[in-house]
């Protein structure tokens, strides 16, 4: 089944909502869409969950406004989804720039609606490197994805598809995911950028009072792994979950293990190591 619903700024926000049962809520990533997570929305429901995934707005068939692409008003729309239909006690799984917002919306909203969280892949705590935060991406790369997001499109889409995965992509996949990045509005694309570059989530992260598992390719070169381990080291009680063999799509990477700690964190049945004895130059992983 297939909804809009209207945000408090009167853009309509696409969802798919298949299955009943316990609520999975699903934001995709940069530049994609909620289709990214086909494979989940085909194994949940026979599981006995209710998978809702959101279409960002700009990004699939969601409204592509002008202006609205800032983090608080991504969340804004993500709440205004959860209200509309009645959702409590769902997790929310975040990839990427799904990720992001996710854990703004945690943070903005108190966890409104949501009982457990899922960070994947995620763009925080900030996409980009400052001069007090050396990790992530260095803002002269993002800039220049900008640009050239104005000026080819098609060719950052295709660029950015064969980065996803630590193992080359088959030719049919890599033409579904960039398919999926066409069907993202110009607009979208590159204001999702500008946000990832201006965007900084250091503050929002120790507000969120939810069991969170953090899933982190350890060959990630959009988000490096040490973002996962600075995910961790900031919100309270989070575990993290290393995939050896993924880049940063661990759930194309690493499929089946990924559905597997997923289900399992769905289930409270997600088996986490002990924690290793931490020095100070050493951030606990788990």
């Amino acid at each position: 089944m297939s909804h809009y619903v209207e945000s408090e700024q009167g853009v309509r926000i696409y969802v798919e909502d298949i299955g009943a049962g316990t609520p999975v809520i699903f934001l995709h990533g940069w530049p994609l869409n909620h289709k990214m997570f086909e494979y989940q929305f085909m194994e949940l429901p026979r599981l006995g969950y209710r998978c809702i995934g959101i279409d960002l707005r700009g990004f699939g068939k969601s409204d592509a406004s002008w202006d609205g692409y800032n983090y608080c008003s991504l969340a804004d729309d993500v709440k205004a989804v959860v209200d509309r239909l009645g959702i409590t006690g769902a997790t929310l799984v975040g990839f990427s720039l799904g990720g992001a917002v996710a854990a703004r919306y945690m943070a903005r909203h108190s966890g409104h609606g949501i009982s457990k969280l899922v960070l994947a892949g995620a763009a925080a705590p900030s996409f980009v490197q400052r001069e007090d935060f050396v990790l992530g991406t260095p803002p002269d790369k993002v800039d220049d994805m900008i640009l050239q997001a104005y000026a080819d499109r098609p060719a950052l889409a295709a660029q950015f598809g064969k980065m996803l995965t630590a193992a080359k992509p088959s030719s049919g996949m890599a033409s579904w995911l960039q398919s999926l990045a066409f069907e993202a509005s110009a607009v979208g694309t590159y204001k999702a950028l500008e946000s990832l570059r201006t965007e900084d989530l250091r503050e929002d992260l120790p507000l969120i009072r939810v069991p969170t598992a953090i899933f982190h390719g350890v060959q990630d070169e959009i988000c490096p792994f040490e973002l996962g381990e600075e995910m961790h080291r900031l919100i309270p009680g989070s575990t993290l979950h290393r995939f050896e063999d993924s880049g940063h799509a661990m759930l194309f990477d690493e499929r089946q293990l990924f559905s597997e700690r997923l289900t399992a964190f769905l289930a409270d049945t997600l088996i986490v190591p002990e924690p290793i004895e931490v020095t100070p130059e050493q951030t606990p992983i788990l």
